[in-house]
């Protein structure tokens, strides 16, 4: 059964913040971290996962993707601290999944 991930990269913590949905997390966040992916998150240096949360299909990812897009960054801060209040880099702990 494949999973979709919903996450949040960061550039330090309270930091410039990316949100986006994914198959692949070990892969998709790897890509971010070599600035492999153009864009938004190569342009203001964010690499670090901060936050994530699984999916078991890629609609209700999408759905929350676009959810947290709309919400004020202080909002997106709370959700990020309730689960990692320290900011710690995550990747570590996803790079084996």
């Amino acid at each position: 059964m494949k999973s979709f991930f919903v996450y949040i990269l960061a550039s330090q913590p309270r930091g410039t913040l990316y949100v986006g949905v994914t198959s692949d997390l070990p892969k998709r966040v790897w890509r971010h971290r070599e600035s492999l992916v153009r864009g938004f998150t190569k342009t203001y240096g964010v690499h670090r996962l901060v936050w994530f949360e699984p999916h078991e299909s890629a609609e209700s990812a999408i759905q929350r993707e676009k959810r947290l897009k709309t919400w004020l960054r202080s909002w997106k801060i709370e959700l990020i601290e309730q689960s990692n209040p320290h900011w710690d880099d995550l990747f570590d702990r996803i790079a084996t999944m």
